[in-house]
């Protein structure tokens, strides 16, 4: 076991939490069959990154979409697609402006640079649960009370976390962990990501926050550089195996979960993959339909940007494109005709005013749709 179940008071009751060592105190040795899934799961994330084009940058927003959404959708916050890229405009409301929000946390964390540290996770917390039910006080600042997964209490939870008084601790002994860049970038991603999950240091959000740790780990360490792998996405595909996972990290050995872990980095590259030629081949379609039009007209020069702006007003269109609104209209109204845009219709903020005119590129939203189901 690599930690021990201490006694804490909950409601003049005593419960059992678990106290996990720190990663610094676990075996850093790993079976040649683990150290082997690590290897190739570098050496998969760094090929598909490296196959992006560097000038598409609007492909890594879509990508980072996916992901955010994967990650929103392991917690039970789900929404339309379309929704989520209108809460991005700030047109919608609910659970769409809650996973916009998980998309901004994923975008803030990878353009972190340098060391890990723990207001670099009170800032994401912050990003993240803007939109949430959680008290104000909660919000970036670790949880000061026990905390609990599964159940309705402690005494029935299905795992509880260590204490508060011990937070502080052990999230700067993983941040310290993380800076030393002892084990290669998979690994390392795996070790952080479940003993982040074993500390569970908010008072929610701690799933979603400890994927965002995953993507900031392989940017750091070089392994990817432009698009982030939806690691999310093949989580939610075996959630099972996930929390089979974190079990045996916790109360038996690591070996186990980086194996897992590490085969899901390498389904993810994949997954990546065919997310991008997907994309790919459905611009280079919509490139050919609009190649009737002038070169400088404002619907060709929209459309290679629709990965990054799926979802689109004459607004938005105008400033894209730096024209005006009229002749943004236009270039919608012509693209709608074309079946590479549809207009669509999302809930609104109460009291927010006259309805904006949205447009949609639901084909392209719709492969990063089948990636998160």
């Amino acid at each position: 076991m690599h930690g021990r179940w201490i006694d804490m008071s909950w409601q003049s009751r005593t419960v059992s939490a678990w106290l996990p060592d720190g990663l610094a105190d676990r075996p850093g040795t790993f079976s040649d069959a683990t150290v082997r899934s690590a290897e190739r799961a570098v050496a998969a994330l760094q090929l598909v990154d490296r196959r992006i084009p560097t000038n598409w940058e609007p492909l890594a927003r879509l990508l980072l979409r996916t992901e955010g959404i994967a990650s929103s959708s392991i917690e039970g916050v789900r929404a339309p697609i379309a929704h989520v890229a209108a809460a991005e405009l700030g047109a919608t409301e609910t659970a769409a402006d809650w996973v916009a929000d998980n998309l901004a946390s994923v975008e803030a964390s990878l353009s972190s640079t340098g060391d890990l540290e723990i207001d670099d996770l009170h800032r994401w917390h912050e990003l993240l649960m803007r939109h949430s039910q959680l008290p104000d006080d909660m919000i970036g600042r670790f949880r000061p009370a026990p905390g609990w997964i599964g159940g309705m209490s402690p005494r029935d939870a299905a795992f509880v976390p260590p204490p508060p008084d011990h937070i502080d601790d052990l999230v700067g002994d993983l941040v310290r962990w993380i800076n030393d860049d002892q084990l290669d970038a998979v690994t390392t991603a795996a070790l952080a990501h479940a003993q982040f999950e074993t500390i569970h240091p908010y008072g929610d959000g701690n799933g979603r926050l400890g994927r965002l740790l995953i993507g900031w780990i392989l940017r750091r360490r070089g392994v990817i550089e432009r698009l982030p792998p939806p690691i999310s996405v093949l989580i939610a595909r075996d959630p099972g195996g996930y929390l089979a996972g974190l079990h045996l990290f916790r109360e038996i050995g690591s070996d186990d979960w980086v194996r897992w872990f590490a085969n899901v980095a390498t389904n993810a590259a994949t997954a990546s993959d065919e997310m991008v030629t997907a994309a790919q081949a459905l611009l280079d379609e919509w490139v050919a339909a609009t190649n009737h039009l002038r070169a400088d007209s404002a619907a060709r020069r929209l459309v290679p940007l629709l990965p990054g702006s799926p979802v689109v007003s004459s607004r938005t269109t105008a400033t894209l494109l730096d024209t005006s609104e009229r002749s943004a209209r236009t270039a919608l109204h012509e693209l709608t005709a074309l079946e590479i845009l549809e207009p669509i219709d999302t809930p609104r903020h109460p009291g927010a005013g006259r309805p904006v005119r949205l447009y949609a590129a639901t084909k392209l939203l719709e492969i990063t749709a089948a990636w998160t189901r």
